[in-house]
């Protein structure tokens, strides 16, 4: 029987005011993988509500109580019961491969832990008042800022949930989060780990809506006043409309959004390491992570050896459902899935097509697609002005460009409107220091793969197409200064 999920406000599971629900269909066989209650606008207000009078206790908890509940939160999480939970569910809504599956799972305890080690950065500090004429103490305290409105999308769903909503907590915050209409049984073990835990209710509250009312309620969620920041992660489109609405209050947020994250391979770089991870970075989960590389720029000398390492390992790759252990008992190459909709799939048949038509070469891949089925795609001779070049195709597809010089490969890296992440590959490291500081990426892995981020440093680009904005204590946290003045010996207006 396909699943069914509730929504989870105040600390209950209530199904939607309505009664209404959505279907969530599996990407590769289109079948029915769960249902989900479509949150209405009486259910995001009560969760509002619900998260608004949370604040009133849990912003005074103590650091004690919530590194607790967050460290416990993380065996829990570490558990066979729930990994098979995981598992399970990420594979029936998502298609995911075992390795995305793994990903996760595994990566969700550390997740807790290390945010739980976090909470030393709470601390505030006090110093003597700079003013020459007071003799006063300033106190600066770090304090949470109240409800938090987060979205996660569902390529990474347990992860990213994390990710949107840990932070904010442990630093003090109350939550609404929305789930993806493409996820929301996986995300949803996430509520209830965090309630296994001990989390208070009203502390973190979980809505999941349809496809047709997201648009709407999110844009009377973020007016709503109590709500004092936002957080998404999605497409630069969907990121564009939740700073227009954020604008429109005059309210923060963090946006990490889209990616064309590109490999710089110098002459003097590990082709074979190279190769392996830009492959890798450009393959897994189908393409489908922000931080994917899909552009590399390499350096004449080397091209046609690297080029041809970059074709043979993408060849050996299938895309089909690697879900399904007699398929990949059969056929040991089907380690790609399917794209997360038949929509996405055509959108990468289109640029492909249309790259081709302005001159591209298709050197791996039949631009064609089954269903939302894509195969790997690599392709030469894409330049800046090809949509190809200038959008994400959040598919698997990785383009090769050629350069002379240093100059023209980090000029090519940089003619993007996304600044996300990157590698550089150069057997020279600190050759390698002086070039990455010219690429204009959040993060560039020098010698390492594209998809690689440093927990709680953030994963944010320098605006553009990729946001802004960083995951770390002091997005969730405002500054408080409390000063403590010794009386005045004279008063200038009153004393002569």
């Amino acid at each position: 029987m396909p699943s069914y999920t509730p929504l989870y406000i105040n600390g209950q599971e209530v199904p939607s005011s309505s009664g209404e629900t959505f279907d969530v269909l599996n990407p590769y066989s289109q079948r029915v993988a769960g249902t989900s209650a479509s949150a209405t606008k009486e259910d995001c207000l009560a969760a509002i509500t619900a998260a608004g009078n949370a604040f009133k206790t849990w912003e005074h908890s103590s650091i004690e109580q919530r590194r607790t509940i967050f460290l416990k939160a993380a065996d829990i999480f570490d558990s066979d019961r729930f990994k098979k939970m995981v598992f399970e569910h990420i594979t029936e809504e998502t298609a995911a491969s075992f390795a995305m599956g793994m990903h996760n799972w595994s990566g969700a305890g550390k997740h807790l832990r290390a945010t739980a080690g976090l909470t030393n950065l709470l601390r505030g500090e006090s110093f003597p008042s700079e003013r020459s004429n007071v003799n006063a103490t300033v106190i600066a305290q770090r304090r949470a800022m109240g409800v938090i409105f987060a979205i996660s999308p569902w390529n990474a769903p347990i992860v990213l949930f994390l990710r949107a909503i840990a932070l904010p907590i442990i630093c003090g915050n109350t939550v609404v989060f929305r789930s993806s209409e493409l996820s929301p049984r996986t995300q949803y073990i996430v509520i209830q780990v965090f309630a296994e835990a001990g989390l208070p209710p009203g502390v973190l509250n979980f809505i999941s809506t349809s496809k047709e009312n997201a648009p709407g309620l999110t844009a009377e969620i973020i007016a709503h006043p109590l709500v004092r920041k936002v957080n998404f992660t999605g497409s630069d489109t969907v990121g564009r409309i939740i700073n227009i609405e954020c604008a429109k209050h005059l309210k923060p947020c963090v946006l990490e959004l889209g990616g064309k994250a590109p490999a710089v391979v110098l002459s003097d770089a590990d082709l074979d390491q190279a190769s392996k991870c830009i492959v890798t970075g450009a393959m897994l989960h189908s393409g489908q992570i922000c931080m994917s590389t899909e552009r590399v720029i390499v350096q004449r000398p080397v091209s046609s050896t690297l080029i041809s390492k970059i074709v043979s390992l993408a060849s050996s790759l299938k895309a089909g459902d690697p879900s399904d252990p007699s398929v990949t008992k059969a056929d040991k190459s089907v380690k790609l899935s399917a794209l997360f909709s038949e929509g996405s799939a055509e959108n990468v048949i289109g640029l492909l097509r249309e790259a081709k038509e302005q001159g591209a070469r298709v050197v791996v891949g039949d631009l064609e697609r089954k269903g939302a089925v894509v195969q790997p795609h690599v392709v030469l001779d894409v330049k800046p002005g090809m949509r190809l070049w200038e959008r994400e195709s959040f598919g698997p597809v990785v383009i090769i460009a050629v350069v002379d010089t240093v100059d023209e490969a980090i000029e090519l890296a940089n003619s993007t409107d996304y600044s996300l992440t990157s590698s550089l590959w150069t057997s020279d490291v600190y050759k390698g220091q002086e070039i990455a500081a010219r690429i204009n990426a959040g993060y560039t892995n020098i010698n390492g793969i594209t998809i690689h981020s440093e927990p709680h440093y953030g994963l944010i680009g320098l605006g553009g197409s990729s946001g802004y904005g960083r995951f770390d204590v002091e997005d969730w946290t405002i500054r408080r200064l409390i000063i403590t003045h010794e009386p005045l010996e004279r008063f200038p207006m009153f004393d002569s």
